[in-house]
């Protein structure tokens, strides 16, 4: 078992959910085990961005998305399913933290911005 650490953005995100939502995200991610990292399955996914390998695991409505550090798990961020941040972050598409963190829901604007 892993001890995990949030970012402002996952927080926000965690904040924003009932009690019993917040558990059930928080249960996910703190089962995680070493063997389950290993080998990734099509519940929890690994992959590399800007030298990073990050991992995403799906958590009901959403995805998380962190990285191994010092024997923690960090959460950068936590992510509706489905929605146009987390495919930009999923499929390697240029994008900076502002855009994930706002979880600008514009097409048009984020690609304004490339």
């Amino acid at each position: 078992m892993y001890q995990v650490n949030f970012s402002e953005q996952s927080m926000k995100e965690l904040n924003k959910l009932d009690v019993i939502a917040q558990m059930e995200l928080v249960e996910i991610i703190t089962s995680i085990t070493k063997e389950q990292l290993e080998k990734p399955s099509d519940e929890l996914g690994r992959f590399n961005r800007n030298n990073t390998t990050f991992y995403r695991v799906r958590a009901n409505d959403f995805r998380i998305y962190f990285e191994l550090k010092a024997d923690n798990l960090f959460a950068h961020y936590v992510l509706h399913k489905n929605t146009l941040a987390d495919f930009i972050f999923r499929t390697k598409l240029p994008a900076n933290e502002e855009f994930l963190a706002e979880q600008e829901d514009s097409f048009w604007k984020y690609l304004e911005t490339l």
